[in-house]
């Protein structure tokens, strides 16, 4: 960095090498730094500069998990002290989720949803971006409407289901994908469709069971408390507020078709 009084840039190189966790490698040549450290350092010199739009192609993607979380905070940090825009290409959805204003994205080189993240989450224009975004992604299940109940194929299980949505153009026997995200998908005794429980995944505060009826299988995120064991048969239900409907063939949602 040239072109200012040398005590500033001193102070900027300070407070950036500070914010990156770099200070050690002030002094060290490019070529005895490990590929997470020449990304930090790549920041720091983008930082430096302060300019009013940041271009950064996958700069956390050659750190460890623990970096990564903190310098994600510390860039969300950095973007509303500089008040400049940030465009930040990721194939790390929770990098997208939790660092973005805005999120776009992307299939095939072109944008097919731009919104919030909630907007991303909870509204998604098609099953792409349905099963790309969410840890797990949402529950994607064949199937059509008979008489206000959700009819799955091939099992032809059946759930219940909001007749309200049928606005948006699911007329009875239009083959379609209900989408569902796994945390509005619960257990109870008393719950229409029956299935085994096929995988258990403990997270710590909650569990992510993978659920099999027939060769369909769903996720569903349970408290960690749940007591169930692989090959348990259980009873599931659905949220039918959540319920996401999508056009079989062209995979939009009816949402976005109307």
């Amino acid at each position: 960095m040239t072109g200012g009084p040398d005590a500033e840039i001193k102070d900027r190189v300070d407070r950036a090498a500070k914010t990156l966790r770099i200070e050690h490698l002030l002094d060290r040549k490019t070529d005895r730094l490990s590929g997470g450290e020449m990304q930090r350092v790549s920041i720091g010199r983008a930082i430096v500069r302060k300019p009013r739009v940041f271009l950064m192609d996958e700069p956390l993607s050659a750190l460890d998990a623990k970096l990564r979380e903190a310098l994600r905070t510390e860039l969300k940090n950095l973007q509303i002290q500089l008040g400049a825009t940030f465009l930040f290409v990721t194939h790390d959805q929770i990098e997208a989720m939790s660092m973005g204003d805005k999120v776009g994205v992307l299939n095939h080189g072109r944008i097919i949803q731009t919104g919030t993240p909630h907007e991303i989450y909870n509204n998604p224009r098609d099953t792409y971006v349905a099963s790309f975004v969410g840890s797990p992604p949402m529950n994607l299940i064949d199937g059509k409407l008979v008489n206000g109940r959700a009819v799955m194929a091939p099992l032809n299980f059946e759930l219940p289901f909001s007749g309200g949505a049928k606005a948006g153009g699911a007329t009875d026997g239009r083959p379609l994908v209900f989408g569902i995200r796994p945390e509005d998908v619960y257990l109870e005794s008393g719950a229409p469709v029956e299935a085994r429980v096929h995988d258990v995944e403990n997270h710590g505060v909650e569990k992510i069971l993978t659920l099999r009826v027939g060769d369909t299988t769903l996720r569903a995120t349970v408290p960690a408390r749940t007591d169930v064991q692989i090959e348990q048969p259980v009873r599931f239900a659905w949220n039918q507020d959540k319920v996401v409907l999508f056009d079989k063939g062209s995979g939009v949602s009816l949402r976005h078709a109307s």
